[in-house]
């Protein structure tokens, strides 16, 4: 008799949460799976309500190699949650082909593809939608098939056929390797709506003759593990074992001096590191699919992080230490992903939040939240990537670079009283050759000491032509460099010119002139602070990259 073993998982808020095996208990499986074992006749159909059924009808088929029609038991699954990669399912006796199940409203079929003349993908697909089928079983994993049904609206039970039992069971690498080309890819970068693996087709069959019956059940925990390591549920939560002493030192610390724990939330970030990450998930929008822990549903990548760390002090015994979100925010430039128009969507979707008071699903009241940041930084370092140095509400000037409601008929306002350099720019001279020997070397120099990272790759300034291009790398050293006497010589390659260069969303700068600005402090007055209630904060730092604590 199979056993239907269900697991949940998601990659795209914890990708770097240590897969959680300790709380595995001994039956193998995280606690909260459960198993539902009804044996049923291989011809039963029956109406559907809060569960899951599966079921195989066993029709007569051509006689290719692993296409077995026997009939077999079914499996009843119960329904814990609704999400893309939320599935695990361990198939031993249902069959390959002819399976029909309905669950509420629609169908659900087998698609094999052993055929000498197979029906293209996006045929079938179209053929499915037709007829009213919005679930789909794939015996394995073909690229075509899969690519077909993208964003298609019809869910998908992956099959791994019983040829890759043995290296699964051999390798959670091999594990990890395989969810990733084959479940995480097309959920993230198609818009597949894989709902379940299905681990191996009928092994148990005397007649493998015990080929399957030592990998089997390794090669189920190595997927399954292999899922959990491809992301994970807040609920799931914990500190990484190999700091989980010091931080809860640390954290105790900081409890017993009512102190606060500082998180910074950069959901920019799971985007950058992952081109996979769903991207609507990272805003507040509610347009993407719903990760469902439990009775609680996240549509942002935010509130799963904050939950996240949440369940980890809970579990810990830290239930209620104030958290401070200390840095969020989303850069304007240096990436493809870093624009004015993500950055605009998602701090307004997050001042949203502050003005209403909101909290997360995990705690209510709406926490301390600090955006990153005010001004772009120009010096910064780029070691994490050349948005490093936009994460600027307004540009280095003051000037605003978008809109934002700040609730009341408030928006942002730029800064007064600016004083800039003359309104000069240097420039690549017209009669200068972009076949000049010189002209690389001299782009490199001006960059080695100015900010060129505008001109990246899907950057503001990508988009410029070789002469631009020079121009603003040769501007951004002259306006660093304060109009300095001989700061706008590049081997003869190079003019001074009162015309603004700019061109689209490429701003070629002019500085402010920090020497006509007062930059001497205002000291505090004697014994200003003797009569202040201070409270020192403890502070720790937790950078949280689409899920880390």
């Amino acid at each position: 008799m199979g056993e239907g073993a269900k697991a949940t998982s998601n990659k795209y808020y914890n990708n770097k949460l240590t897969p959680f095996l300790s709380l595995i208990d001994s039956a193998g499986f995280p606690p909260g799976i459960q198993f539902f074992v009804e044996s049923l006749s291989w011809c039963d159909s029956f109406p559907f309500s809060d569960n899951r059924h599966i079921f195989p009808h066993s029709k007569p088929g051509p006689s290719y190699p692993n296409a077995r029609r026997d009939p077999g038991k079914g499996i009843q699954i119960k329904q814990l949650n609704n999400m893309a990669l939320s599935y695990l399912v361990w198939m031993l006796l249902l069959s390959l082909v002819g399976g029909l199940g309905v669950e509420g409203v629609g169908l659900a079929c087998n698609w094999g593809t052993i055929s000498t003349h197979p029906l293209p993908p996006d045929i079938t697909v179209k053929l499915l939608k037709d007829n009213g089928f919005n679930k789909v079983k794939l015996f394995e994993a073909q690229p075509g098939v899969l690519r077909a049904l993208g964003n298609s609206g019809i869910q998908v039970m992956l099959g791994i056929p019983n040829d890759f039992l043995a290296p699964l069971a051999s390798s959670v690498g091999f594990a990890v390797k395989w969810v990733s080309q084959n479940v995480s890819t097309y959920v993230s970068k198609y818009g597949v709506d894989i709902r379940y693996v299905a681990v191996g087709n009928e092994p148990f069959l005397k007649t493998y003759k015990d080929s399957f019956l030592q990998t089997t059940f390794p090669a189920l925990k190595n997927i399954q593990a292999a899922l959990i390591k491809a992301g994970g549920l807040p609920s799931g939560g914990d500190f990484r074992s190999d700091i989980h002493a010091l931080m809860i030192s640390i954290i105790k610390f900081l409890s017993d001096n009512d102190g606060p724990l500082t998180i910074n939330i950069y959901p920019f970030l799971s985007l950058y590191a992952d081109p996979h990450f769903p991207v609507d998930y990272a805003f507040f929008s509610g347009n993407s699919t719903p990760i469902v822990d439990g009775s609680i549903s996240y549509t942002n990548v935010f509130e799963a992080n904050y939950d996240t760390l949440i369940w980890a002090l809970e579990k810990n015994g830290f239930p209620s230490i104030p958290v401070i979100i200390g840095e969020v925010g989303w850069p304007t430039d240096g990436d493809s992903n870093a624009n004015l128009q993500y950055a605009k969507k998602f701090n307004q979707g997050l001042v949203n939040r502050i003005l209403r008071g909101q909290g997360t699903p995990k705690r209510s009241d709406a926490p301390d939240i600090y955006l990153f940041g005010l001004l772009d930084e120009d010096a910064k370092s780029i070691q994490p990537g050349n948005f490093e140095r936009h994460w600027g509400i307004f540009y280095f000037d003051g000037t605003v670079k978008y809109s934002l409601d700040l609730g009341k008929n408030k928006t942002l306002v730029p800064a007064k009283g600016v004083r800039y350099l003359e309104r000069r720019w240097c420039v690549m001279a017209p009669e200068a050759n972009i076949a000049d020997p010189n002209l690389t070397e001299s782009i490199n120099y001006a960059c080695t000491y100015a900010d060129c990272t505008s001109l990246g790759y899907g950057s503001s300034c990508s988009r410029l032509d070789t002469r631009s291009n020079a121009s603003y790398a040769f501007n951004m050293y002259y306006q660093t460099m304060n109009h300095q006497k001989d700061s706008c010589k590049f081997s003869n390659l190079s003019v001074i010119t009162s015309i603004n260069p700019s061109q689209g969303t490429c701003r070629f700068e002019v500085m402010i002139d920090v020497g006509k600005h007062d930059t001497r402090a205002t000291s505090s007055s004697a014994g200003g602070l003797q009569n202040l209630a201070i409270r020192v904060i403890f502070v720790l730092i937790l950078i949280i990259y689409g899920g880390v604590c």
